[in-house]
């Protein structure tokens, strides 16, 4: 028994040993990934073992080709233990990352919906006083003179409008993020839809003196479902004139590369700060105040910051992508669609 206490004694010495200097090793690697920690951990273990049988291999005056036996029957269990270790390492550090990365869109998410339920109470609240005012002096009949009180219908009109557009694009947007969109994919003329979004956008363009302008010729047809499409060219180009000053340029052009469509929106908005650009299609963004287009009697648009989250989700939704930087007098925006019959 006291053989065997002795035994355990110097095997314990032996691994307490290298368990210190693992210890430091791993203090040492605390900014290293998941995979580093668990193959040192693992190194640690079978060197502390290997140590311990050398210890009492010497102590039991075994002969060299027994001692070799042994540690050769070691390293083989320590290199199938450090690759599976390596392995699962890797697996565990992918999780971590995976995990961290959902943890952090969760946050964004989150800050989203609320920042989304400020804008688009702001966005209500300011209108429905609005209309709850001028309702009141109609039905109190403070407001006589027929003039104003058509100017007061009017009004009234345009911002149910504005409200029916804000709800409209609410409505997309929870269609889009619950995945409860459907598309119905055919081959569409890029030029027709272009054309017909130059059309709506030009009475708001020419109220300013904005001159919009598009490619004569080389329109390229995609697959994609043309109402969503329709709503993808109208919101960019419309979100373009917003921020357009007076006598600006809006200019739209196409093409196709590589087995894609592209199409751009061009405006002279003089540009967007490049803090403010990985963020320009998160919804309810806006980015500084003094962006925030306005209507003919000063007051802010009721857009919600929706627009541009829309386009994102719509165009990733045919398989494409959207995406935006500064040109010289303004910014670019660029979509990418597959080509029909690719």
């Amino acid at each position: 028994m006291r053989d065997l206490a002795l035994i355990f004694a110097a095997a314990l010495g032996a691994a307490l040993c290298v368990g210190a200097v693992g210890a430091l090793a791993l203090r040492l690697l605390r900014g290293r990934s998941i995979t580093a920690h668990i193959v040192a951990l693992l190194t640690v273990t079978v060197t502390a073992v290997a140590a311990g049988v050398a210890v009492i291999a010497e102590a039991m005056f075994l002969s060299a080709h027994d001692r070799d036996v042994v540690l050769i029957t070691l390293a083989a269990a320590a290199a199938v233990s450090l690759a599976v270790g390596w392995l699962f390492g890797r697996r565990l550090a992918a999780a971590a990352v995976w995990a961290d990365q959902a943890r952090q869109r969760e946050r964004r998410i989150e800050q989203g919906r609320r920042d989304l339920v400020a804008w688009v109470s702001h966005d209500l609240r300011t209108p429905l006083a609005g209309l709850r005012a001028m309702a009141e002096a109609l039905e109190d009949r403070v407001v006589r003179d027929p003039r104003t009180v058509a100017e007061y219908h009017r009004r009234i009109r345009v911002e149910t409008d504005r409200m029916t557009r804000l709800v409209d694009d609410l409505f997309e947007l929870s269609r889009i993020n619950a995945g409860a969109l459907r598309l119905s994919m055919s081959a569409v003329p890029l030029g027709d839809v272009v054309s017909d979004a130059l059309a709506s956008a030009e009475p708001l363009a020419a109220a300013r003196r904005i001159r919009l302008e598009a490619a004569e010729s080389g329109w390229p047809t995609v697959l994609a479902s043309e109402p969503e499409l329709a709503r993808v060219v109208g919101n960019l180009l419309l979100n373009a004139v917003r921020y357009t000053p007076d006598d600006g340029t809006v200019r739209v052009d196409a093409g196709h590369d590589a087995g894609t469509a592209w199409l751009a929106v061009a405006d002279t908005c003089g540009g967007i700060p490049e803090a403010d650009l990985p963020r320009l299609f998160d919804v309810a963004f806006r980015g500084e105040p003094a962006r925030t287009p306005r209507t003919g009697n000063g007051a802010a648009e009721g857009s919600g910051g929706l627009g541009l989250a829309i386009v994102r989700g719509l165009v990733e939704a045919h398989g494409g992508r959207v995406d935006v930087r500064n040109v010289a007098d303004g910014c670019r925006f660029e979509i990418r669609l597959p080509v029909a019959g690719t």
